[in-house]
Order: structure tokens, then sequence, then C-alpha cells
């Protein structure tokens, strides 16, 4: 709880961020167990969106979202106020026209949201309202895991040990659901501020390959429960229907961490095992962003800041547009670009590809993804491409670099996820569609591109660029 004292105050607002969602919500329970009315509020931060394009996805998941929240709050008596702008100036001003004691949210631990809340505060303070922030997102945050010497863990097999000790420690704690008191929804009769919609204005509803809400979220879980067995195998074949596809639901907070991680439990499996390590390299990205913030826009090692990149710009664009001449790069790369999501064996590809054979700076990659993700979250995509970058905690040995062909004989072997996003090569055999440019197989139905780059010479000529700065 939230140590506000036992007498609930009169009136609190909870500022919905990154968890659109009812259930399992932990500024909504904290809200509604402190305060006698709970107003739910959601801005569309013109700070973000005004620089995005009409047709970005990530609205049309957003607004059905809201738009589900908003049917579920009905149900309760209560309504979901929508208003766009400014949220430094927005938040203080709601608190003030609504006579709230309290601004309820979760915590975020990006820099600019960090900035953007400290501001927050102090206005509230101002006005004597506080700002409640809570760890919602995130199983364990900040400095809750530290090494020996106290200090956060820099490589993520130590940090996993010590995240499941925790875990372990007091399982029921870390993992109890937080339900809401919706009897304390603040009634839709007394909002008298209009809401707005994303599709007010310049947005544009765009076809999605996930639907949004949290309902959608739920039923993908529920999905998961027999393909989470093999998990551990499947992951790794894009043409294999062996994820989870919940990547947007936890960036937008349509499901609970905690409800991830009691599943993982509860069909515990050796593929349910490696599910849930994935969960904990979202907290450790989480927690990198978080006490290393200089990562965002910058090598977690300093060293690699050094690094020349002395890629083309004309084939970043060839990498953006899936036309390499690598099969599994421009199938990736058309994947995404079709549907605002890329398979994550593809995402290491991709990465490894645009940095160590064309030697284009992965910040390069990191923004265009940022742009094109349904998904899109700053600590992971960040974590992943330093990675693969080997610039980052934790990162790929810069010696270790994909052979874009072998990856593909290995992870798409009948070549079937190729053929379904680069159509031209359908025709070629199970071995010649990895490669189809030996014996004059060039052009082969259409205009499939010869390719950018040598991998051999490049992979030297990476090899020579890392070394430079060591």
């Amino acid at each position: 709880m939230t140590g506000l004292g036992a007498a609930p105050m009169e009136r609190a607002i909870v500022w919905l961020r990154r968890d659109l969602r009812l259930h399992d919500h932990r500024p909504f329970f904290e809200a509604t167990h402190a305060a006698l009315q709970v107003l739910p509020i959601f801005i569309i931060d013109t700070t973000i969106v005004d620089s995005l394009p009409a047709a970005d996805r990530r609205v049309t998941f957003i607004q059905a979202c809201l738009d589900e929240m908003q049917e579920g709050l009905a149900r309760h008596g209560g309504k979901l106020l929508v208003v766009r702008g400014d949220p430094t100036v927005l938040v203080p001003k709601l608190a003030a026209e609504y006579k709230v004691q309290a601004v309820f949210t979760g915590r975020d631990y990006e820099p600019a949201t960090k900035k953007r809340d400290a501001v927050v505060d102090s206005a509230l303070k101002r006005a004597g309202v506080r700002l409640v922030a809570v760890k919602d997102q995130v199983m364990f945050e900040s400095r809750e895991i530290l090494n020996g010497s106290k200090e956060p863990y820099k490589v993520f097999t130590p940090y996993s040990r010590a995240w499941l000790k925790m875990l372990e420690s007091k399982r029921a704690t870390h993992l109890h659901e937080c339900s809401a008191n919706f009897k304390r929804l603040m009634p839709a009769s007394a909002i008298k501020t209009k809401s707005v919609s994303f599709f007010d204005q310049k947005f544009k509803p765009q076809e999605i390959s996930i639907a949004g809400g949290e309902k959608a979220a739920r039923r993908s879980l529920k999905s998961f429960t027999d393909a989470i067995r093999d998990y551990g195998n499947d992951r790794n074949f894009p043409a294999v229907d062996g994820t989870s596809s919940l990547s947007p639901h936890f960036r937008f907070g349509t499901l609970s961490i905690r409800e991830a991680v009691r599943f993982c439990y509860e069909h515990f499996s050796a593929g349910a095992k490696v599910w849930l390590t994935e969960l904990i390299w979202r907290d450790f990205y989480q927690m990198i962003l978080d006490q290393f913030p200089h990562v965002d826009g910058h090598a977690f090692r300093p060293e690699y800041d050094k690094i020349k990149w002395i890629g083309k710009k004309s084939d970043f664009e060839a990498w953006c547009e899936g036309r390499t001449g690598f099969p599994i790069v421009d199938a990736a790369m058309r994947q995404l670009n079709e549907t605002g999501w890329m398979h994550n064996r593809l995402r290491m590809i991709v990465a490894s590809f645009l940095t160590k054979d064309l030697l284009i700076d992965w910040r390069w990659g990191e923004e265009y993804f940022a742009r094109q993700l349904l998904d899109f979250d700053l600590a992971a995509n960040n974590g992943g491409w330093q990675w693969s970058a080997s610039t980052g905690c934790d990162a790929q040995p810069y010696f270790r670099i994909f052979n874009p062909v072998s990856q593909s004989e290995k992870f798409d072997p009948s070549g079937d996820f190729i053929r379904r996003f680069v159509p031209e090569l359908k025709k070629l055999d199970d071995k010649k569609i990895h490669w189809p440019h030996d014996e004059g197989l060039f052009g082969v139905g259409g205009d499939y591109p010869e390719p950018i780059v040598d991998h051999a010479v490049q992979r030297d000529r990476a090899l020579k660029m890392y070394k430079a700065v060591k």
C-alpha cells in the first residue's frame, strides 16, 4: 500500500500510461483503496504524438485499448477521461479542477518520462497534491536487485539468478493480484470534461497484425498454453507459430507482468522456463535503462562510441526496404514494414547484418525499429540493438558475427518464411532459396537484387573496425 494513512482521502486520479487494462492493475488497486472516488485519465501526449505519422499503427492499437477500457469502466458506472495536450500542464490542471488529493500512476524508467514526471510532481506539490508512482510494469525495478558490491548487475546470468531468488523468497507477495475496488470510481455524470480520441484529428485507423486491448492479450496468453511447452525450440523458427505474440501487450500494459509470471509457474515446463527467462531479460533492460540512462543515445561501453561506422546510406536504405539480396534479411525487413512486428530471431539477424555486414551505426537501426515496431519499447529495443552490435552490457562478443545464409538455413530450413515475404523467390527449392545467386539465378521470378555486400569481406572489415577501438 501507499502509506497515505488509514483514513481514505476524498478523491484521486489514476493517470494511465503504459498500463491500459483493468485487471491486476496496481495504480488502480492503490488508488481505489486510498480514495473514496477515483477518476481515471489518459493523456494523448502532444509532445510525442505530434511528431508521429498519421498512419502510425500504434495509435490504432492504443485507441482499441482505450475503447475497451471505456466500456469496462462504464459497466462500473465510471468513465475514462481522455484529453489531449502536454501532461506537465494537464495533470496539475485536472488535479485542481477535480479537487483531488493525489495522482496515482505506474512508474516509468525512460529518461524523458522520468524528467516529465519530475516536472509534474513539482507542480502537484505546489498545489498540495501528491504524485504516487508505483511499480507495475516490471517485477523488480531500479536497485531492488543488486550484486555483492551493492551495485546494479551488468551481466544478465547472475542478475537472472538473483531475480529468481528474490521471487522465490516471497512469491505470494511478489505475484499478488492487485484487484481494484471499482465501486469507488467517480460517477460518469460527475466528469464534465469532454473526452477526445486519437482519430479526432490527423490519425487514421490502420490494419494491425496484433489486436489491441486486454481481452486480446488474455486470449493470446490462453492460446499460448500448449505452445509454451515447446517454446524453447519453436521460438527460433519464424515460420512456426511458436511465440506468444504478447510483446505489444507488455509494451502497452494490456497484460500484467505478474499475470505472465504466474502463468509460467502454473504451466511450468522446460519451455515455460525459457519464456520466464525472456521476461527476466525484459526487467533487466528496464533496469539498465533506469540505472545507466546514457545508453539512450550512447554505447553502454563508452569505448564503442569511438567506432567509425563506414557504411553507406544507400545500403541502409536497401536494408530498410528489404532489398539487400540476402533473402532472410529481406524477408524479415518486409515482415516489419508490412506488419509492424518482427520475429525475435530475425531481429538479431538483421541487426547483426546492419552493423557487421553493412558496417552501419546501430543507432540508425534502433531508430528505424522505433518508428516501425508495434511493440517498440525503448529499453528492450536499445538493449537488443546494443547486444547485437556488441556495444552494450553483456553483449554478444564483437567477433561473433551472424552469417545470414547459415542462419537462414538453420532457422528457416524449408524456406517457408522467405517464400511468404519474398514471393519472387517462392519457386526456388529449399536449398537455393537461401542463396539464389549461384548458377545464374539473379533476378529469379522477377527483379530480386544481387547481394549488396560480400559477407566474408565485410566480416573481416568489421573485425578490424572493432579492434581499432579495443
